[in-house]
């Protein structure tokens, strides 16, 4: 069974702010980083579209390499969203709710799927990717 691990973070400087997400997946010994500027969101939605990102992009790894069965590891530093994904914590914003949604379907893809809540330390990858777009976009919008 192929083993995938993600790390994903989110971010919105404000709240809502400009946002970005940050991911980064491991498979095969290899190592993939992304980030993407989501725009004007909160943090917590800008959390669930970094995993709804990661989530996507494995779901493209499993195809193109026609895996069939995949143990998939999410971790992240939002205690809200691990809790609300492992049915701990109701979910009472409706658009967090849409986005609950969103990774429930990309899981089906997946034998096997944990996700796991780890402190901010031990994600630091993604973390950095997520402020490294947010200087990026912010850098562009002060030479226009």
């Amino acid at each position: 069974m192929q083993k995938i691990t993600t790390y994903t973070d989110g971010g919105a400087r404000g709240n809502p702010g400009p946002a970005a997400i940050g991911a980064v997946i491991q498979y095969d010994n290899q190592e993939k980083c992304y980030s993407h500027f989501l725009g004007q969101t909160t943090n917590n939605e800008a959390e669930y579209q970094g995993l709804i990102f990661a989530l996507k992009k494995i779901k493209a790894l499993l195809g193109k390499k026609k895996i069939k069965k995949a143990k998939v590891q999410c971790f992240s530093d939002s205690e809200l969203m691990v809790k609300q994904l492992n049915h701990q914590y109701k979910i009472e914003e409706e658009n967090l709710q849409k986005l609950f949604i969103k990774i429930w379907n990309l899981t089906l893809d997946c034998n096997q799927i944990e996700f796991i809540y780890i402190p901010r330390e031990r994600n630091r990858v993604a973390d950095k990717l997520v402020n490294e777009e947010l200087d990026k976009q912010e850098n562009q919008k002060q030479l226009f």
